[in-house]
This record gives C-alpha cells, sequence and structure tokens, in this order.
C-alpha cells in the first residue's frame, strides 16, 4: 500500500501524541475525535442529506472524498450530498459554529487553532498535505518581476502584493511573514482584482489552481513557473461542534479508506497530476513559518513540510 504521510494516534487537542502505528508508518495522521466529540454508537440505517460548501461541492476532489468516507461507513445508511448555497467562507464557519443551522453542514477549509476550537475538525490533511503548498496565478505581462527570486527576503524585496481571502487562515500567515497581501471576502472577486493589478499574485493551492484556471478560462491569467511558496497549512473536513454522528462517520470513512488503500488511490487520481503538470520538484521553495497552528497540526504540517521533496516524489509516481 502507497501511503504519503506518517501515521500518528493522538487525543486530538488534548492530549499529546502517545502511539505510532508501524503497519501505516508512511500514512496519514489518524486521530481520535476529542473528548467533545465522544463516539456515541451507530446511527440508525436511515437515509442521510449532508449539505457541503459549495465550493468543496464543486470540486470534485473534495467531494470524491467525502463521497468516499460515506460510502465506508454503511452501517450509517444511505446519505445524499446536497450542494450549498453559495456563502463566503467565513459565512460557512460561523453557519457551522450555529448549532441550530443546516445551510451547511460539512466543509473541508485550511485548519488554524482558532477553528479547532469553535468547530470539529477531522484532523486529516485532505489532499496529503498540498494546500500548504502555494504557486502564484499572475498575469503574463509580470512575471519578469518573479525571475530570480530564491528566498523570502527577495520576495519582500520585490515588494510582491498577494491576493488572498480575508477569511483564510493563509492570510495573517502571510502577513506574519512579512508579505504584503490584499484582501477580500469573495474568492471569485479576487480573480478580477488580479486583472486589475490590485495585487501581483493570487498565492493558490497546488491541489485547487488547476482546477481554477479551468473555471476561469482566462488565457491573460498564468502559473508562475518558478516559486513554490511552502508553509505548515493542513485543510481539514469541518462540522459542527455539536455533530458527533457527522464528526465520527466522516472520520471512521477516512480511517477505513486508509487501511484498505482507497486514499492513496484517491490521492493519485486527483493530485498526480497538479505535482506533475506544475513541476514541483523543479521549483524554488521559499518557505514561510506558520504560527498560527494547534500543537497537533503545527506537528502534522511541519511534518508535511520538512517531507516535501520525498512526498512530491510520492505523488509523481
Amino acid at each position: 500500500m502507497e501511503c504519503y504521510l506518517p501515521v500518528l494516534v493522538t487525543c486530538f487537542r488534548l492530549r499529546k501524541l502517545v502511539l505510532r502505528l508501524s503497519v501505516l508508518s508512511l500514512c496519514l495522521f489518524i486521530a481520535p475525535l476529542s473528548a467533545k466529540t465522544p463516539v456515541t454508537g451507530v446511527a440508525q440505517a436511515t437515509r442521510q442529506e449532508y449539505v457541503l460548501w459549495y465550493r468543496n461541492y464543486d470540486s470534485p476532489a473534495v467531494r470524491a472524498l467525502v463521497e468516499l468516507a460515506l460510502q465506508k461507513t454503511p452501517e450509517y445508511g444511505e446519505f445524499r450530498i446536497i450542494r450549498s448555497e453559495e456563502l463566503s467562507q467565513g459565512r460557512v464557519l460561523r453557519e457551522l459554529a450555529d448549532g441550530q443551522s443546516r445551510l451547511v453542514d460539512i466543509a473541508n477549509v485550511a485548519t488554524s487553532a482558532e477553528r479547532e476550537d469553535f468547530l470539529t475538525a477531522i484532523p486529516f490533511p485532505v489532499d496529503g498535505g498540498l494546500l500548504g503548498f502555494r504557486v502564484c496565478v499572475v498575469q503574463p505581462e509580470s512575471l519578469p518581476r518573479f525571475a530570480d527570486i530564491e528566498n523570502l527576503e527577495d520576495l519582500r524585496a520585490r515588494k510582491i502584493r498577494i491576493g488572498q481571502g480575508s477569511h483564510w487562515p493563509d492570510t495573517p500567515v502571510l502577513e506574519a511573514n512579512g508579505i504584503p497581501v490584499v484582501t477580500h471576502s469573495r474568492y471569485e472577486i479576487l480573480f478580477g482584482m488580479l486583472r486589475n493589478e490590485r495585487f501581483d499574485c493570487f498565492a493558490r493551492g497546488v491541489s485547487e489552481v488547476l482546477y481554477d484556471l479551468e473555471m476561469e478560462q482566462d488565457p491573460n491569467l498564468v502559473i508562475e513557473p518558478n516559486l513554490l511558496i511552502a508553509y505548515p497549512m493542513p485543510s481539514y473536513l469541518f462540522v459542527g461542534p455539536k455533530d458527533h454522528e457527522t464528526a465520527h462517520r466522516l472520520q471512521l470513512g477516512i480511517e477505513r479508506a486508509i487501511l484498505d488503500g482507497s486514499f492513496s488511490e484517491f490521492l493519485k487520481r486527483y493530485y498526480a497530476r497538479a505535482v506533475k503538470e506544475l513541476n514541483l520538484n523543479r521549483r524554488q521553495v521559499i518557505a514561510l513559518e506558520n504560527p498560527f497552528l494547534s500543537e497537533e497540526s503545527r506537528y502534522v504540517g511541519r511534518s508535511t513540510l520538512e517531507n516535501l521533496r520525498r512526498r512530491l516524489d510520492l505523488f509523481s509516481h
């Protein structure tokens, strides 16, 4: 079985990492739910409807992962995945935190200590850790500004402005590393801001960028070919703080997918193309610090970053 990240069992946010599973020593982190998400037994086998954030629903990879996790847990009954209203990321997080709302049940977003505090995370990096590896979407005429950048100091010296979402945890990470950031609450608006030269680089995750440009269909937007901005930024599935049943079903489903090898197949199917087409092994890595992660997520992200070259090799084969 091919795997991509080390496997550790943790008591998520409550205990330190305590046990290493040798049989899955190259796989993803598997963490039991925290004390606020106890296992209460198998649900009744009834049809369940899950409202997935529209950005995730429209992403073939994320929707496929949620479907895979639900398929691996048939004891919970049949299921249907529904596309949410077109809500901003900040609104989605507020709706998840509201135990009475049914506008959204599941969202895949980058993690932070704050998000893990008021929501329930299913602590598996759903894209194998690729979200924290960022490339720049730029206008062709701005490409010379990125030539010969070799480190963070060069990036700062060129005064490269990066566009990001107002509520994305990437924004404070970039700012903490001294990089100018221009924000907007709507992801779709950021492409127009790039075209209007409000910023120089729309930094997009390796697991996102090819899909983004396929949807935009704009020949005046290109991927800068030489830089890889990298920082620890695991991307988790999140549910509401009291939605214990959905949390347990998703976690159990992903654990089963890791054990039977279907998670590895998922990673190769949806992300190997990006690693190859973006020539990640040949890019100059600009490594940033992320001071906003919980202890456990910091460990996940640091491991991802430290094993960057090996991980890219595994995705490529």
